[in-house]
């Protein structure tokens, strides 16, 4: 049975230690101490090594921040250049068939196993491509062509996109399974530039614009539906995204089309809490990694075509909290 300490006319759980598993803003009394105690965490971004090639609006994969993946996206025109993370320096690999950009919502797959699917060249395409650790190789194309829809997926045999553009702002879902797209639920709110993380049947779709405005909308998909979740705090587009396999209880949204340009917020299973904001980096940026070491790059800070990459670190902490 539970026991209580009451400071200043409110009960408190007494504890004989502290605990070792707890949750943003759980506040104890450490009866050994005689501390009151309470649980926090922070993160913050530091500058990593620039990719080769500037760019905006391109697409990513990347379950660590230690094998990340950057293709596609914009200069002065659209291109193809992919290029690897291994941690400390990007290196230069094999480029798109389809040189194209609006894919930066996308975050499907791994260094050495991606997807891209969709985007501009001269007009929305509806052109998939999947990386083997070597080179692309076109598959299946989507059942409807868009650009700046989400993506996300632990592969290029199981991933998904959802929303996007087309002739008008869509809530269309497609799954892949490695040969061919399905299409499946629709999102409860459509638009564009919306932002992907998480697996295919543990997915999630954060943020866009859905006309006339930017929405705060978060949800979550489970392989054929999806749900509904917590709103992010500042409503944005083009906003970055990184979770890995476990987005749905840990992840974070960078960037994007607002001001300041660097904004960050964590989710933490249940609500999105504000943080550190990037320092370089700002809309239509790529991510990757989990929602504890994440890593952010390209996109479009002022005045030119992104090259930065920003580390994400996450802390956890339990403090002493001063009793008057």
């Amino acid at each position: 049975m539970s026991t209580y300490k009451e400071i200043h006319g409110v009960k408190v759980q007494s504890v004989a230690s502290d605990k070792l598993t707890a949750t943003e803003g759980d506040v104890w009394y450490n009866a050994s101490t005689s501390k009151l105690k309470m649980y926090g965490s922070a993160g913050s971004w530091a500058t990593a090594e620039n990719v080769n090639t500037g760019r905006q609006d391109s697409g990513c994969g990347g379950i660590t921040a230690e094998a990340a993946l950057v293709t596609g996206g914009y200069t002065t025109a659209n291109v193809g250049v992919t290029e690897v993370y291994d941690g400390t320096n990007w290196t230069e690999v094999g480029d798109l068939n389809s040189a194209r950009q609006s894919l930066s919502g996308q975050h499907m797959g791994t260094s050495t196993s991606a997807l891209v699917a969709g985007g501009y060249t001269t007009a929305n395409v509806a052109i998939a491509e999947s990386w083997n650790g070597t080179s692309w190789t076109e598959k299946g194309d989507l059942n409807t062509a868009r650009r700046s829809q989400g993506g996300f997926g632990a592969s290029n045999t199981a991933s998904a996109i959802c929303g996007g553009y087309s002739t008008a702002y869509l809530a269309i879902t497609e799954s892949f399974n490695g040969t061919s797209w399905t299409e499946t639920g629709d999102l409860n709110t459509g638009g564009s530039s919306r932002s992907g993380a998480g697996t295919l049947t543990a997915g999630m779709a954060i943020a866009g614009f859905a006309s006339p405005a930017v929405t705060v909308n978060m949800e979550f998909f489970d392989g054929s539906s999806w749900t509904e979740q917590a709103n992010v705090n500042t409503g944005r587009s083009d906003v970055g995204a990184s979770g890995g396999p476990a987005a749905q209880t840990s992840a974070l949204c960078f960037g994007g089309s607002i001001s300041p340009k660097g904004q960050t917020e964590a989710w933490d299973g249940t609500s999105w809490t504000e943080s550190n904001d990037l320092n370089v980096v700002g809309a239509y940026a790529g991510g990757a990694g989990t929602g504890a070491a994440s890593i952010a790059f390209t996109g479009s800070p002022i005045p030119a075509r992104g090259v930065a990459t920003e580390e994400w670190s996450f802390t956890a902490s339990v403090e002493t909290v001063a009793v008057d």
